[in-house]
């Protein structure tokens, strides 16, 4: 598979991009564990199709120490045990913030407040802007098809 556009080798893209990555690394100091922040990249990129982003952060997480049967249990993180429950309020929350239009309001009162629950006001604000970040990677890659699988751990970094 190729992709149908050279986003990376476009000028004008290349502006967007830049900006976009750039918000994205404003998460890189964030108090809200980077295995949070990995296991949402990882459940949003699936819920959106995108093996770009899922060749990225499977591999990412891996290299940060994540486990296998966590990464691969992502998928079915309600039926698996060997997530805490702060990530499952943050996975339930990346959930209905990729799938905004399958619920009246986007985002439930109830997944809010499961999330309020087990991260303050600034690990808040930084888990929204995981979803929203990865979510716009999302719709790039899938619109222009960038394929995964040739994505190596600390390329990006």
């Amino acid at each position: 598979m190729e992709a149908r556009f050279d986003y990376l080798g476009n000028p004008s893209a290349g502006k967007f991009l830049k900006h976009l990555i750039s918000a994205g690394r404003t998460l890189l100091d964030s108090s809200l564990p980077a295995t949070t922040q990995e296991l949402v990249r990882i459940r949003a990129s699936q819920i959106n199709g995108c093996g770009s982003c899922l060749d990225i952060h499977t591999k990412e997480a891996a290299a940060a120490g994540e486990s296998a049967v966590r990464i691969n249990l992502v998928a079915t993180w309600r039926e698996a045990t060997v997530f805490t429950d702060a990530e499952r309020a943050a996975l339930e929350l990346a959930e209905q913030g990729t799938r905004v239009a399958d619920t009246p309001g986007g985002v439930t009162d109830e997944a809010w407040a499961d999330a309020a629950k087990h991260y303050d006001e600034d690990q808040l604000a930084d888990l929204i802007s995981v979803i929203t970040v990865i979510n716009a990677f999302n719709r790039l890659n899938v619109i222009v098809r960038r394929p995964g699988g040739d994505y190596e751990a600390g390329q990006l970094s």
